[in-house]
């Protein structure tokens, strides 16, 4: 029976990066290293009020995206403005872990962050005091896996890397030795 392939960020993360944290941060366990735990990409498909298709089109997309099925999410309160009522379908979102995550890390990183026009880097502000980051994409055609043939329209989407880091400052040293292409 073939064994599967570790991911080459996964393979890089514990080769290249724990020693260096371990030695940054004077860490005396590789316990104490900060772990990527989980990846959440949210698409928030505000259209979905008027016409309810937009929204299996962000599923589609998003499952084409990170090759899982989202969960459809529904909204908590209802907004007259927005002609919004509770229990309405509104946005999809989908949470990974383990090889997918770090296959869609690689991806993102490697192939789909150099794809936006005039990119400079990702923010650096974007840590929300626990270690953990948001990065806000504008559209859904950085991706390859997206046919930009049959887009209709553009929808951004929010990528959050959870990881176990206590601090930012630990947190974003982790992201940037993985690749993370943070603006100087």
């Amino acid at each position: 029976m073939p064994t599967k392939a570790e991911p080459r960020i996964k393979a890089r993360y514990r080769t290249e990066v724990v020693p260096k944290l371990k030695e940054e941060f004077a860490y005396t366990s590789t316990m104490q290293v900060p772990r990527l735990q989980k990846i959440v990409i949210n698409m928030g498909v505000g259209d979905a009020i008027q016409n309810i298709k937009t929204l299996d089109v962000a599923v589609e997309e998003l499952t084409a995206i990170v090759g899982q099925k989202p969960v459809i999410r529904k909204a908590k309160k209802s907004v007259a403005q927005f002609k919004l009522r509770e229990g309405m379908p509104i946005a999809c979102m989908v949470t990974l872990r383990a090889e997918r995550m770090w296959e869609f890390f690689d991806r993102l990183v490697s192939l789909s962050l150099p794809r936006v026009r005039d990119f400079r880097g990702v923010p650096t502000k974007s840590f929300d005091g626990r270690g953990n980051y948001t990065l806000g994409l504008k559209d859904q055609l950085i991706f390859q896996e997206i046919d930009y043939s049959r887009v209709e329209k553009i929808k951004g989407m929010n990528v959050t890397f959870v990881t176990s880091a206590p601090t930012d400052a630990e947190a974003r040293a982790m992201l940037a030795h993985l690749g993370m292409p943070f603006r100087k």
